[in-house]
């Protein structure tokens, strides 16, 4: 559930408006979770026209019904560990997560849904804890149950869980290591986009640590206090050094579609059942390492 305090600033906006502005959520996707009574203002379900007023709860209480049917299919999935609990993926990068906006097939969920039938129940999300982006590679945790599925969002939600990621970067970074902390939120120009912003954003924190450097790029690890959308692309843009082969963000050259050159590399947590910490690595993908070899010579 997700819950939102209407300030003075937003005092008679339309309801579709303000969670427009203050989620994550696009104004079509709002429109329907409304129609639902999947919007609650101080607890009660409201009309897509209603106001808010300065002061107001407003409530994101629950995710789409949707009438879609998600089947599984035989796609071959990286698993780096798998027990009653929990799925750790290496995920190829061009994969999505999950089904969205009319795409139901080709997905992770598809695969893990085939893989499986043990997985936490969250409609056209099951088992999905946390996402990456559809061009970037990596590790997720996939949940089996739904005691697990609440467990690993507490400790995303309290940032007890280590996320490192690699990535090239266009320009070489003259300082060793560096921290971005800077808000981010939707674009006001692109809605489709998020950026660096003061208006609707939320906190966002990344470290980062170069590892090697070339003639016009730079290699480098990077660590989330936060997990906001987009967060590693939007953070190296703004500071002048966006990732490599980003369609988006940065508008520099794209050398094929492969996507942007990055890879969540490390995962680590304590686990839901032994209480003992467990962690993954996984090294870069071929196609990555290829287009790294270009920047070698």
């Amino acid at each position: 559930m997700n819950s939102y305090v209407v300030d003075e600033e937003f005092n008679n906006y339309r309801i579709d408006q303000f969670l427009s502005l203050k989620s994550d959520y696009s104004r079509s996707k709002i429109s329907k979770l409304i129609k639902q009574n999947l919007v609650l203002v101080n607890d009660d379900a409201v009309k897509p026209s209603y106001n808010v007023k300065t002061g107001e709860i407003v409530q994101i209480i629950g995710e789409l019904n949707e009438s879609t049917d998600i089947n599984p299919e035989n796609i071959p999935l990286d698993i780096r560990y798998e027990d009653d609990d929990i799925i750790i993926v290496n995920k190829q990068s061009g994969m999505v997560v999950h089904p969205a906006n009319g795409n139901y097939t080709g997905t992770l969920v598809n695969a893990l849904i085939y893989h499986t039938k043990s997985l936490s129940n969250n409609d056209t999300r099951p088992g999905i804890v946390h996402r990456i982006d559809k061009d970037t590679s990596g590790l997720l945790m996939i949940a089996k149950n739904d005691e697990t599925h609440c467990y690993l969002s507490s400790l995303l939600s309290k940032h007890d869980i280590t996320r490192k990621y690699i990535a090239l970067v266009w320009g070489v970074i003259p300082h060793d290591t560096g921290t971005i902390d800077a808000p981010i939120g939707r674009d006001k120009n692109d809605r489709q986009k998020m950026s660096v912003t003061d208006e609707n954003s939320k906190d966002a924190i990344t470290h980062f640590k170069v590892l090697e450097r070339y003639n016009n790029a730079t290699l480098i690890e990077l660590k989330l206090e936060t997990g906001r959308t987009h967060q590693i692309r939007v953070h190296m843009n703004y500071i002048g050094y966006p990732v490599v082969n980003d369609p988006v963000y940065g508008r520099r050259k794209i050398i094929n579609d492969y996507g942007q050159m990055l890879h969540a590399a490390k995962l680590g947590f304590v686990h839901p059942k032994t209480k003992e910490y467990i962690e993954f690595d996984a090294e870069l993908p071929e196609e990555f390492m290829k287009i790294l070899e270009q920047f070698k010579k």
